[in-house]
């Protein structure tokens, strides 16, 4: 028990230091010092440490292949011209452009994961929007926000997906007979009440009919081609249910090797942008949720959810998918999955309660400015543009646009 508590007192500032970057260094350092300072003072030995290492492999590989692509996209100028298309459709109304972008960044979130929408997609829309003299900050939201609420429509879709599910990922039709009505429910009840809350300010400005853009390069076409047969690729993976990492690594790889080979580029604009930091930061993760299991705070978690599902199924589904939303506002929704994924596989759960804990996983962090790594990349993006979105008002925003797409999601679930 003494040792316990120990762990606990490393494990509990790392996870504060990845959330609110103390001296502005970055999440990784934090996660990294954890995991370290866990086998240093004998708490986690080397062989659980690689343990711990060794069971995200499969979300490295994920995470390489996405971020390449991604990048591509972005270097490629495919967001870009996406967002200066919804301009001109918009013809001049914010209210359809506003619509426009959300679908756009539905899109980007279902087939190439929430953080490509935080990270590639956010500054597009912030280049359009003001090219077309719009106040960026409505649009912005929209990137925030969808990158959350349409993260369960594929396993693709979200890499917490498959922090999860892990190697238990069920097949694609199993995943869309689960998810698809709670994320409908979560996509479009999100949708609802975010236009809601930007009213006043789509009402009071006025935006231009066309943007000056650049027309997509020979590169920009091959790198969409590319990612419509990454889709493709990952889809028969997830339908054949096989693990998505190598496939996606795979995938990403060819598409952007394939793509600099043509249009004979450098691959280091690529490599050099990727944000290569996440992989370390999901690793050390990953190493202090090891030493939560060794601790036996998993199988205690594990025995409380057990002794609801046996008292009510329903009850337990309804509690554990708002208790995992909350947690991960708390925690960050990383870590939070990393927990849930233990508890998952640690024995066999009705397949309501496994839905409700991942969707709480994935749109539960809606609620606040740290509640999921995709939100804080969106931070990140927007203060390179010189832009600052408080913690406060983005909760205030959080508290009225996340309940009642989490109870649609929920209802839909459980039913």
């Amino acid at each position: 028990m003494h040792d316990n508590l120990w762990a606990w007192s490393i494990i509990v500032p790392a996870t504060a230091g990845v959330i609110i970057r103390p001296f502005r260094l970055p999440e990784a350092i934090w996660a990294l010092a954890g995991a370290a300072a866990l086998v240093l003072f004998g708490f986690l030995s080397w062989d659980d440490a690689l343990t711990g290492i060794e069971k995200g492999v499969d979300v490295y590989l994920f995470l390489i292949g996405m971020m390449l692509i991604a990048e591509l996209a972005r270097l490629e100028g495919l967001f870009d011209y996406l967002a200066a298309l919804a301009v001109e459709f918009a013809r001049g109304s914010p209210q359809r452009l506003f619509l426009l972008i959300y679908l756009v960044g539905t899109v980007v979130t279902v087939l190439l994961s929430n953080d490509a929408t935080a990270i590639v997609l956010t500054p597009a829309v912030y280049a359009a929007t003001r090219a077309a003299g719009a106040k960026p900050r409505p649009y912005l939201f929209v990137c925030a926000f969808i990158a959350n609420a349409a993260s369960f429509v594929l396993p693709i879709s979200n890499p917490a997906n498959l922090v999860v599910f892990g190697s238990r990922m069920p097949h694609l039709t199993e995943w869309l007979r689960l998810f698809a009505l709670p994320s409908l429910a979560s996509i479009v009840l999100t949708y609802i009440v975010l236009r809601l809350t930007q009213h006043r300010a789509l009402k009071e400005e006025t935006i231009a009919h066309r943007v000056p853009h650049r027309k997509l390069s020979r590169g920009g076409k091959l790198t969409a081609v590319g990612i419509a047969a990454i889709g493709a690729v990952l889809l028969t993976a997830s339908a054949l249910d096989k693990q998505l990492g190598l496939p996606t690594f795979v995938c990403g790889v060819v598409t952007t090797g394939l793509v600099l080979l043509l249009s004979r580029q450098s691959p280091l604009p690529v490599l050099k942008h990727v944000s290569w930091s996440v992989l370390p930061l999901v690793g050390g993760l990953f190493v202090m949720v090891e030493a939560l299991v060794k601790t036996g705070a998993i199988g205690h978690l594990s025995a409380l959810l057990h002794e609801a599902v046996a008292q009510s199924v329903p009850k337990a589904a309804w509690s554990v998918g708002i208790a995992t939303a909350i947690a991960t506002n708390i925690a960050n929704n990383l870590p939070a999955g990393l927990v849930a994924g233990s508890i998952v596989a640690s024995d066999h759960l009705p397949n309501s309660v496994v839905s409700a804990i991942l969707i709480g996983v994935d749109l539960g962090p809606n609620f606040s400015i740290t509640g999921s790594l995709a939100t804080i990349l969106w931070l990140v993006a927007l203060r390179r543009e010189k832009i600052e979105v408080g913690a406060w008002p983005f909760l205030k925003l959080g508290l009225l646009v996340t309940p009642p797409a989490l109870i649609a999601a929920l209802a839909a679930a459980i039913r």
